[in-house]
C-alpha cells in the first residue's frame, strides 16, 4: 500500500507547555530534532506529528484549532498516520524520521481538552527521532514506510 501525502504545517516553539509557531521551513538534525524547538533533544521525542484529519475530530466539538495548537512540529495531511507503527519510517525529502511512539500520556489536560473535554494529540500524535537530517517546507511530500522485521518475515 502507498501511503502518501504532504507536510501541511511545520511548527516550533522556544519553549515547551506552549502552542507552536508555524514556519515555512525547519532543518531537521540527525538525532536531535528541529533546530531551535524546545523538544529537540537527544531522547525518542525529537519530533512530534499529528495529521490535520485528526485535528477535524476537536474541530467537530466546535472549537477552532490551527497546525501548532496540539504542540506538534509537523502536521501532516493526506498521509494515514493511524496504520504508521513504532519502527515504521517517514521520508520527507531528503530526511528519514524512525517512528518511536504513538500517543502520549497526558499527566496535566491541555487547554484543548480543558474547552471541549477531549485532545487527540494523546492518541493519535506519532514521534519520532531523526535518522537522517535536512531541511522540510510546507508542501514538501511524505511518505510513510512500513518496516518488516525478520522475525515476522518468517511467520
Amino acid at each position: 500500500m502507498v501511503n502518501r501525502g504532504k507536510i501541511a504545517a511545520i511548527s516550533i516553539s522556544v519553549e515547551k507547555g506552549v502552542p507552536k509557531s508555524n514556519v515555512a521551513q525547519a532543518r531537521l538534525i540527525k538525532d536531535w530534532g528541529i533546530e531551535g524547538d524546545a523538544h529537540a533533544g537527544n531522547w525518542h521525542r525529537q519530533i512530534s506529528l499529528l495529521a490535520v484529519e485528526s485535528m477535524a475530530t476537536i474541530r467537530a466539538l466546535g472549537l477552532d484549532v490551527q497546525p501548532g495548537d496540539f504542540a506538534e512540529n509537523i502536521t501532516t495531511q493526506e498521509v494515514d498516520l493511524s496504520v504508521v507503527q513504532v519502527g515504521d519510517q517517514l521520508v520527507i525529502g531528503d530526511c528519514q524520521l524512525e517512528i518511536t511512539q504513538i500517543g502520549k500520556v497526558c499527566h496535566a489536560r491541555c487547554s484543548i481538552y480543558a474547552r471541549v473535554g477531549d485532545c487527540v494529540m494523546p492518541r493519535e500524535g506519532l514521534f519520532a527521532r531523526v535518522v537522517c537530517g535536512g531541511t522540510i517546507r510546507v508542501g514538501d511530500g511524505v511518505e510513510a514506510m512500513t518496516v518488516v522485521s525478520a522475525a515476522s518475515q518468517h511467520g
